[in-house]
């Protein structure tokens, strides 16, 4: 038999790992590759340049582990090894392009720079097949005439420290190769630019509009300094409260994180650059994390790992970066089911695939799906690559049909016509390996975002606990306590990607997820701006470590405020014994014995924390002298104005947890796995399945302190007059799928069948009324959660829906939910789709996971 398209083998493989049984592949050794491959430049004759080399594939290409001494806990090695793909002879299909007319007003054409506006409940599906269309036929005329030398160069990075930008492709022909640039929250490595709240604050204000809003100034921002391919957002999910990098994303529930990751793509595109989903995909610890094996079962990663990313690709996304990782014992970025059958096959991604930085793990890589690999070389300035004249020589010995190649190349220039980045687009003024260079001061990126990044602050501040301290009003005397209310000693900017200890308030976690500050406004600095309007007297200790003093410091004053944090980041950085994730969810600098000193000499203790994920504030949550607790997240530039808006009330709190605050640490289902050898390669078994944080709790009947969805105002709000109305679809080409699910039927294997329009139009829509029963302004955030029979094996609750509505004392308001039949589906692992379970689904809406105001049913 002769060899099948790869989208029909792929299609084979998708079921045999429907369960995410082991498949057997045969592996090949290194030298069985590089046996056929001899050392070249992979500079071509053509005039595009690149300084790297192909070199004999004769390592892993995995980066060298960190230090283990520090973290000895029990974990697993997997026994086989990464799986790798044999060398052979790999045809190709292109996966084909979505047909399905556009169908306005919900199903419009939409231009990636000119998004549907933003929308409290959305129910426009926007359509970005007609651009994509367009832009993949200038993409496959410029290369028409390319050599393959030349297509192989737009697939190949110039390598670490090669160029202006983190990552950089060469000139080939009239294309001028791409800038890649972090970070999710910036502009990286360079100046005169904003360091916007991070993606966990972002995610904490449940407000679409912000997330809008915050994605489309870092869009402008990246636009203006030359950067093609912003590097975020990053969506990977808060599975393990101590995970490194979870400040980045949007926490630790799929729907929530959808949302905040298809927002900020919408805005950063519709600013210009072309926006990257990552770490594709269970990226969700650093600890070893090019050494480790996420094994994730066929119903969970679809269901929660790999829905931000459906939603990136239903905004239009760019780019997709496939992570370090290993998903069920084949790297990512090696990984056929996730790169070819879910993300190119299934979502219909149009785009390019490229790797995190050294996370190409061989040449045939680009047989499984990827497209790109950056930063070009094998390990960071290793000066040899897996692709560059190894790919050229797998193409020629037709390893690797020229139909990929083509594919390749094909889609990195059609996201760049896509974006319309032929049309004048800014040459890069950053220049990431020389942070002295005068181009990183060229252009003043910033506007007016500070405004923006002020707002998102105070709107993603979560009020945990409040019994009449909060707001002040112009009280006597105050004073500060702890180093998280002080400006760093040492500049914004003390360390390299702010990975050190914090000597001042926290705004952002550290890594390659970070910017650099122009400016940093501290709470001290705000409190005391405000104090001098108030004529209030304030004080200040900022010593974390001299407890009697603290305590002596806020006696006879009318208010003590203690500022506490908690640091992580990426594990290339390790800052007091933290690799990256935390040791523990305690507060840095002795926090809670800070907290106690305080609570101890004043009855009028308000706590304020600044904080990358949950901590365990058991010690003193329950004091009777802490009369109020300020969750404030990480807040870029604007941090201490953000939280003194809240202290005063200048801003009324409306922010709600991303994730669940437990009493211990030992409630949450899922635990950091450590340990192993330089050799290994862990297993990380996602056990729990769908019970991820809040789901997990509610299955398990643990409480916890402060739920998924909890955060308080300085109001009160009522719920009242609950509806359901089924929407009925007009008639369409796919109304027989929508009869198919409402049968029973399961979606077809397709290509682009999770994204179908029947399946995410509107189908039903909830409408309620919200009252103001206080005394203030305020917004509230209407969560809905639907509830499925026992036999559906789901969690008791599971978010599907949210709103945000903002409301005068003493008046009511209006709201409404849109859910879709995508939103009431479960993934089939047999029929491989979408399925309407059966029995009865039950919905509620309320104020937080547990905290449900209104019931109702959703009809047949």
């Amino acid at each position: 038999m002769g060899p099948r398209p790869l989208s029909f083998v792929l299609l084979l493989v998708s079921y045999a790992v429907a369960s995410n049984s082991s498949v057997t592949i045969p592996t090949t050794s290194a030298s069985a590759v590089s046996s056929s491959t001899p050392v070249a430049s992979s500079t071509s004759s053509t005039g595009a340049t690149s300084s790297i080399s192909s070199a004999n594939i004769s390592t892993s290409g995995v980066a060298t582990s960190v230090s283990i001494t520090s973290l000895m806990t029990s974990y697993l090695a997997t026994e086989t090894g990464p799986l790798t793909s044999p060398i052979s002879h790999y045809s190709f299909s292109p996966f084909p392009t979505p047909t399905l007319a556009p169908d306005p007003p919900i199903f419009p054409a939409t231009d990636p720079l000119d998004p549907p506006p933003v929308s409290a409940d959305p129910v426009v599906v926007p359509d970005f097949a007609p651009a994509w269309a367009a832009a993949y036929t200038k993409a496959m005329s410029m290369i028409s005439n390319f050599t393959i030398q030349q297509k192989v160069n737009i697939t190949t990075g110039v390598g670490w420290d090669n160029g202006l930008c983190v990552g950089n492709t060469p000139a080939v022909g009239d294309f001028p190769g791409l800038c890649l640039q972090d970070s999710p929250l910036g502009v990286r490595d360079t100046d005169f630019v904003t360091s916007f709240p991070a993606g966990i604050t972002t995610a904490s204000t449940w407000n679409r509009a912000l997330m809008r809003a915050r994605g489309l100034a870092m869009g402008q921002e990246h636009r203006m300094k030359g950067v093609n391919v912003a590097l975020g957002p990053m969506m990977n999910m808060g599975r393990i409260a101590q995970g490194g990098r979870n400040w980045e994303g949007f926490g630790a529930d799929p729907f929530l994180s959808g949302e905040a990751a298809y927002e900020t793509i919408l805005g950063l595109q519709a600013g210009g650059v072309q926006a990257t989903a990552k770490h594709y995909i269970n990226n969700e610890q650093e600890w070893k994390r090019t050494q480790e094996s996420s094994n994730v079962d066929d119903r969970t990663q679809h269901e929660i790992y790999a829905h931000p990313f459906m939603r990136s690709v239903m905004a239009g996304v760019s780019s997709v970066m496939c992570s370090y990782n290993l998903v069920n014992d084949t790297y990512a970025c090696n990984n056929n089911k996730t790169l070819n059958d879910i993300m190119k096959r299934e979502f219909g991604f149009q785009g390019f695939i490229q790797s995190d930085w050294a996370a190409t793990m061989d040449t045939l890589g680009a047989v499984a799906g990827l497209d790109l690999t950056m930063p070009g070389d094998i390990t960071l300035g290793s000066g040899t690559t897996y692709f560059g004249q190894n790919l050229t020589d797998f193409v020629l010995n037709d390893t690797i049909s020229i139909q990929r190649l083509d594919d390749m190349a094909t889609r990195i220039i059609a996201a760049w016509y896509f974006l319309h980045q032929d049309e004048g687009y800014p040459n890069a003024t950053v220049s990431s390996f020389d942070l002295y260079n005068p181009l990183n001061q060229e252009v003043n990126a910033q506007s007016d975002h500070y405004l923006i990044v002020r707002e998102i602050g105070a709107a993603g501040t979560v009020l945990l606990k409040n019994e009449g301290a909060l707001p002040l009003c112009k009280p006597k005397n105050i004073v500060l306590v702890g180093s998280d209310a002080a400006p760093p000693t040492s500049g914004p900017n003390e360390y390299t990607d702010q990975g050190g200890d914090p000597s001042g308030i926290l705004a952002m976690g550290w890594g390659s997820g970070t910017d650099n500050f122009t400016y940093l406004v501290s709470p001290y600095e705000a409190i005391q701006a405000r104090a001098r309007v108030d004529q209030t007297s304030v004080f200040w200790d900022f010593d974390d470590w001299d407890l009697a003093a603290a305590g002596n410091s806020v006696i006879g004053m009318e208010a003590a405020i203690v500022f506490v944090n908690s640091d992580s980041g990426e594990g290339y950085i390790t800052v007091d014994g933290n690799a990256g994730d935390r040791q523990n969810l305690s507060a840095w600098h002795q926090g809670d014995q800070l907290i106690l000193a305080v609570a101890a000499q004043n009855n009028n203790t308000i706590v304020v924390t600044n904080s990358v994920g949950p901590l365990i504030i058991e010690p003193w949550v329950d004091h009777p002298n802490v009369t109020a607790i300020v969750w404030a997240n990480l807040g870029g530039n604007e941090a201490g104005n953000a939280i003194a808006d809240i202290l005063y009330g200048a801003w009324n709190p409306s922010g709600k947890l991303p994730y669940t605050i437990a009493k211990s640490p030992a409630d949450y289902p899922a635990q950091l796995v450590t340990g192993g050898t330089a050799a290994d390669i862990l297993s990380i078994n996602y056990t729990e399945g769908l019970f991820i944080d809040y789901r997990w709790f509610d299955a398990q009947n643990i409480t916890p302190c402060y739920e998924f969805g909890f955060g308080l105002s300085y109001t009160t709000f009522e719920y009242s007059n609950l509806a359901i109305t089924k929407i009925y679809p007009a008639d369409y080409a796919q109304t027989y799928l929508v009869q198919n699910w409402e049968d029973g039927g399961a979606t077809p294997i397709a290509e682009g069948s999770t994204t179908a329009l029947w399946l995410h139009m509107p189908a039903y829509k909830i409408t309620f009324d919200v009252t103001n029963t206080g005394a203030l302004y305020g917004g509230e955030v209407p969560q809905l959660y639907i509830h499925h029979s026992p036999s559906a094996g789901e969690p008791p609750s599971v978010l599907k829906g949210f709103t945000n509505v903002v409301v005068s004392p003493g008046q009511t308001t209006s709201a409404s939910i849109t859910l879709s039949r995508y939103d009431l589906s479960i993934w089939d692992v047999v029929r491989q789709g979408w399925a309407k379970p059966e029995g009865t689904m039950t919905f509620s809406i309320g104020a937080s996971s547990r905290d449900f105001r209104l019931n109702g049913t959703i009809p047949t």
